[in-house]
């Protein structure tokens, strides 16, 4: 597989920002759509685990009802698609069971065959001294982060949001009822052409200021 070279990587993460006002008259084709809900897909966690699942809100009315709930910020209705990154709440023995069975599946072996690691993974995370909810907001992280790269590399804009209030996207959304919390939100679409935001110069720290060789 041919590498993407290196002067277009730094270009497009150059070229994102965090968009704050979206062109609501564009939306993201669906094959580029697909690209990054498979990128969500290949995410890595911890311990392969997927403490996750990614909510894509697509009904209007449903949208309109998050805004206020995201201090009105206006990408949560005028952005082509929003996703809520979700935790697993109380991630459970069986959940890993349930992992452990998918394992076992893709990579044609018996579930008996990894019960060390399964209990290896059940000793770790039922350990008294871990949140496991903090612990599985950690890891959703990882994949807000390779959604938002993706996006870049495809040319898409997006945004990532916390300004919002979890319980009340939790109510709006039912995810209790699922056994998930709202941790952390991105919009993605197209940038406004009013957007003040998106030609000011990106402001960083020096490389030597943030990363150390030792």
């Amino acid at each position: 597989m041919k590498p993407v070279p290196n002067e277009v990587v730094e270009k497009q993460l150059e070229w994102r920002y965090a968009t704050k006002v979206f062109d609501s008259a564009k939306v993201i084709p669906e094959a580029d759509w697909k690209t990054l809900e498979r990128a969500l897909v290949l995410t890595p966690s911890s311990f392969g685990l997927q403490p996750w699942k990614f909510f894509v809100v697509t009904d209007p009315a449903k949208r309109a009802l998050l805004k206020p709930a995201s201090w009105g910020q206006s990408q949560i209705v005028d952005a082509s698609h929003l996703v809520v990154f979700a935790i697993r709440k109380n991630l459970s023995v069986s959940d890993i069971e349930r992992f452990v069975a998918r394992t076992a599946e893709v990579r044609g072996t018996t579930v008996e065959s990894l019960e060390s690691y399964k209990q290896m993974m059940v000793g770790s995370l039922t350990n008294p001294s871990i949140d496991i909810n903090a612990w599985a907001s950690r890891q959703v992280y990882i994949a807000l982060g390779f959604f938002m790269a993706t996006a870049a590399m495809l040319g898409i804009d997006a945004c990532p949001i916390e300004g919002f209030e979890p319980a009340k996207y939790d109510e709006i959304l039912g995810l209790p009822a699922l056994g998930y919390g709202a941790s952390v939100v991105a919009a993605a679409g197209y940038r406004s052409s009013t957007d003040k935001y998106a030609t000011l110069a990106k402001v960083r720290f020096k490389a030597e200021d943030v990363i150390a060789h030792i």
